[in-house]
């Protein structure tokens, strides 16, 4: 990989994984205009460590007291505000696990096409835009209920589909229930950190089964810069939320996708 190649693709997987935008859908795109060839696991491996430290290290006082409390109230058998949030982590992270083990395969050979991809932009950029239309967003984080945590998790589970967004269909369900923006935001930056943990580790697996030579360079770049990225994302994002609201995301999403719908038709 050349070092262009290591920047774009380490910026784009940073951003793009908390942004309601879809990262599979900007990842095709180096692909198909500049004719690149497929980065390798050991760089996929690489930027999914990069986000991951990211989301830690910027919510790290929120994940040291959510882990803090549950292990205490666990250990006395009671639940407190801050391990009922931990608790509903955990809830909204079991239909997505269950689905990846169920349905990846069959996501794997059918549904990595570019036009499954530029469809699933455009089509749940629209609902995006019906949650933050529609959504009361009266709601905190500390109104989240168990119900409101599988809920969010059994959206989680649709990004699966490439072009979904993993961030924008959590974001969606989390307003269509009656949350804030920046409440919604908050839970699925913090649910990303089991998912996007369980799939570097599948896909450390995978590597260290191939046992491929890496590039060290490109993975320590690739590494920093998707960290630096993704802190960078995260902030702004959070910081402009309430101003901007979604509609600039929408907007960006349904022109997107048809883009990839003229590329690929």
């Amino acid at each position: 990989m050349d070092l262009w190649h290591i920047i774009t693709l380490a910026v784009i997987q940073g951003v793009t994984e908390f942004l309601p935008i879809s990262s599979s859908a900007h990842l095709i795109l180096p692909s198909v205009l500049l004719g690149w060839a497929d980065q390798g696991l050991a760089f996929d491996v690489a930027v999914h460590v990069g986000t991951l430290t990211a989301v830690v290290w910027y919510f790290r006082r929120d994940v040291i007291r959510l882990a803090v409390a549950w292990s205490a109230d666990t250990a006395r058998r009671r639940i407190g505000a801050d391990s009922a949030l931990a608790w509903a982590i955990i809830a909204a992270t079991i239909p997505a696990g269950l689905a990846g083990l169920v349905f990846n395969d069959v996501i794997e050979a059918r549904l990595r096409s570019g036009l499954v991809i530029a469809a699933s932009t455009i089509g749940f950029g629209l609902v995006l835009w019906w949650s933050d239309a529609v959504g009361r967003q009266q709601r905190g984080l500390p109104a989240l209920t168990l119900r409101d945590a599988l809920i969010i998790g059994v959206a989680q589970a649709l990004a699966l589909i490439p072009g979904t967004s993993r961030s924008g269909i959590t974001m969606t369900a989390a307003l269509f229930l009656g949350f804030r923006r920046e409440a919604a935001a908050r839970f699925s930056f913090l649910l990303s950190i089991p998912l996007i943990a369980a799939a570097g580790l599948l896909k450390t697996l995978e590597l260290l089964e191939r046992g491929n030579g890496a590039d060290w360079f490109a993975i320590g770049l690739g590494t920093a810069l998707s960290f630096v990225s993704a802190v960078v994302c995260i902030h702004f994002f959070l910081r402009f939320l309430e101003r901007l609201g979604l509609m600039p995301y929408v907007i960006y999403r349904l022109l997107l996708g048809a883009l990839l719908l003229v590329m690929l038709w």
